[in-house]
């Protein structure tokens, strides 16, 4: 797998150089991007990158893999062709080593002369230093929920869609499958639904993700999705990826995902649906915050062109741009909001809603994994399906995949992250 990465890697810069990157005018800036890699979003994205007036600026997009190497590639190299990349939280630590990234506090203090940047986002790009600005947050997005309006009749009584529980989703759905005479509620458990168990289910009921991965708490989550819940879960579940698409079929009426993944639904037909919280569980309203950051480089070619880039990726119009057309949400104030399209705004009311939950338990994307970041998601993902859809016993599931799970954790060094506490070495279960 490793060689394979790294073969990708060296495509990747090959294909930078014969296109010119790193070696144009110094207007031009290279940004290369872990997000927006499907080919729909990138078109969204290099329309809005138009709008650099300050040169032009070439976008290119890659998995993370292919990333770190090229990056740690080009810092043993001593010269890149990379002015300014995009990534998740998740990905940065793995850049920490080789001083492969510049400080960006200087630039960070400018920016924020003129904009209020999200504090806590900026102390998480700091990846646990004083005096060190690894990256600065550019967008933030995160999953939500979404319904059909016509499925509101059959909430339980008294049940309140931006206090819902895990219980009541249950109810919720036994109601619509007797009245409707089949399943209304329907998982991306072909898409990122290792999402949902790392930042949803695990803490709503353990109150952490990986501490508690194989306590109790977590045998009686996996017993309430396999005797109370899956039963009223749409069966083709195991193959639908986009929800957003299944809500415009029909085919669901009350759905989980990506809130990029949702917002097609939700531009087509705003009247027809209804953005909203997950679930609390025993433990609270666990959620995951997804935070894209933008770092530059230490070999980047243009650093005067990627700060002027920084800035524009951070200037309110940049962050309104991306939110209406890419459903990423603003990192910074003054953002315009009084004109967004009725489904943005519907889908930016239930973010808001979930994030200052009283109980919410916001949980990052798994950090410090590096390469093995894919092993994390099986064990999650094998977790559920041994259960649910296998028959396994949940305790004897959990104690199997949490010695492979801390096995990942003591080989890559891991520190446990958000919402477990910090550890100073690897991150170790109860």
């Amino acid at each position: 797998m490793k060689r394979i990465r790294l073969f990708l890697a060296a495509a990747l810069m090959a294909a930078l150089v014969i296109s010119g990157a790193g070696v144009t005018a110094q207007s031009e800036v290279t940004f290369l991007s872990t997000q927006f890699n499907i080919v729909e979003e990138a078109a969204k994205a290099r329309t809005i990158f138009e709008g650099f007036t300050d040169g032009k600026a070439n976008f290119v997009t890659t998995e993370e893999g292919p990333m770190i190497d090229l990056l740690k590639a080009e810092g043993q190299a001593g010269r890149g062709a990379n002015d300014v990349i995009g990534a998740l939280h998740g990905t940065f630590p793995n850049l920490v080593e080789g001083d492969l990234l510049l400080d960006m506090s200087d630039l960070l203090a400018e920016i924020s002369g003129a904009v209020d940047v999200n504090e806590s986002l900026v102390e998480l790009g700091k990846l646990g230093t004083t005096d060190f600005q690894y990256y600065i947050p550019w967008m933030q997005a995160t999953y939500t929920m979404a319904a059909n309006v016509e499925a509101l009749q059959y909430l339980p009584e008294g049940a309140d869609l931006n206090s819902l529980t895990y219980e009541q989703l249950a109810m919720w759905a036994k109601n619509m499958q007797e009245a409707m005479g089949s399943p209304g509620l329907a998982f991306p458990v072909k898409g990122l639904w290792n999402r949902f168990m790392q930042g949803y289910a695990f803490p709503s009921w353990t109150g952490g993700m990986v501490t508690g991965f194989k306590t109790p708490e977590a045998v009686a989550m996996l017993t309430f999705f396999r005797d109370e819940l899956w039963q009223y879960v749409n069966p083709e579940s195991i193959n639908y990826d986009f929800m957003g698409a299944r809500l415009l079929s029909g085919e669901a009426m009350v759905v989980w995902d990506h809130v990029a993944r949702l917002k097609p639904a939700f531009d087509a037909e705003p009247d027809k649906f209804v953005a909203f919280p997950a679930p609390a569980g025993p433990a609270g309203r666990g959620y995951m915050p997804v935070v894209v950051g933008v770092g530059i480089p230490a070999t980047a070619p243009n650093p005067q062109g990627a700060m002027s880039f920084v800035k524009y990726l951070l200037s309110p119009e940049t962050q309104g741009a991306i939110m209406r057309e890419l459903g990423f949400y603003p990192v910074v104030s003054g953002v315009d909001t009084s004109d967004l399209p009725a489904g943005v705004a519907k889908q930016f009311e239930a973010v808001q809603a979930q994030g200052l939950a009283e109980d919410a338990i916001p949980s990052l994307l798994p950090v410090g994994l590096g390469a093995r970041g894919g092993e994390i998601n099986e064990i999650y993902r094998n977790a559920f399906s041994r259960v649910i859809f296998d028959g396994e016993d949940p305790e004897a599931v959990l104690n199997d995949l949490g010695a492979a799970l801390q096995a990942l954790l003591n080989e890559t060094g891991a520190r446990c992250w958000a919402p477990d506490p910090v550890s100073e070495g690897a991150c170790q279960l109860k």
